[in-house]
């Protein structure tokens, strides 16, 4: 038998690999994804304001006698059609940034949760969880994308997202304690947006002070003041 080959593209190479994949999963119903090679022949350009746009491109090969998964590889029962999606995307985007990790997943009515576990999950968490955000942010983008079902997605990596929840919320009770006693509006580091979500929330219903996003990403950072009522009655 001949080789497989696909071609795909995608917003980025990531995303090309895995409409690649699930293209040649049709073909081979049961392939061992390590099994697949991919060249990229575009890493696609975004151009500016939309002008200029083009996709990433890959050719995702396949060899037929290779083309069936180990026992024990297959997915798990009673996953999902969603998470399996969730899982292969995970796979490609782990192995090619070199996180290579096992993946567990769970669902709730609402959730879809992928825990990744290894001894080193630097590179998947990346800098102030820059990476991992990036990672979870392209899961919802695709893998419910032509679905009428919709969930979100969540993607953690050796319980990362507790730790950093954790710290954001001592950190924005320090800082509105701060406000508090000095009256001087206070400025935190820039954070990504799921990060400014947690100190938003956190601060919502600590009296006296009120929290807003300012600046560009990457540098968006959260300011915290008193409220208008409490620097009226000042």
């Amino acid at each position: 038998m001949t080789e497989l080959n696909i071609e795909a593209t995608g917003e980025t190479v990531g995303e090309a690999k895995w409409v690649a994949l699930r293209e040649l999963e049709k073909l081979s119903p049961g392939l061992d994804k390590a099994a697949v090679r991919f060249q990229v022949v575009s890493e696609g350009e975004r151009g500016l304001l939309g002008v200029g746009y083009s996709p990433a491109r890959v050719i995702a090969t396949l060899d037929p006698s290779a083309a069936t998964e180990q026992p024990g590889a297959a997915r798990p029962a009673g996953e999902s059609e969603a998470a399996g999606r969730l899982r292969d995307l995970l796979e490609i985007v782990t192995v090619e940034i070199g996180a290579r990790c096992r993946i567990d997943i769970t669902e709730n009515a609402e959730t879809i949760t992928a825990q990744c576990s290894a001894s080193d999950l630097g590179l998947l968490i990346g800098k102030h969880g820059q990476m991992i955000d990036a990672v979870q942010y392209l899961a919802n983008a695709i893998v419910f994308r032509g679905s009428d079902e919709r969930k979100a997605i969540v993607v953690d990596a050796a319980g990362y997202r507790n730790r950093r929840r954790a710290t954001l919320e001592a950190l924005a009770v320090r800082s509105a304690e701060r406000v508090l006693s000095t009256s001087e509006t206070l400025s935190l580091e820039p954070m990504t947006p799921i990060e400014r979500k947690v100190v938003h929330e956190r601060l919502k219903e600590f009296g006296g002070v009120e929290t807003r996003s300012e600046g560009t990403e990457p540098n968006r950072h959260i300011v915290i003041s008193l409220d208008q009522d409490r620097s009226a009655s000042a």
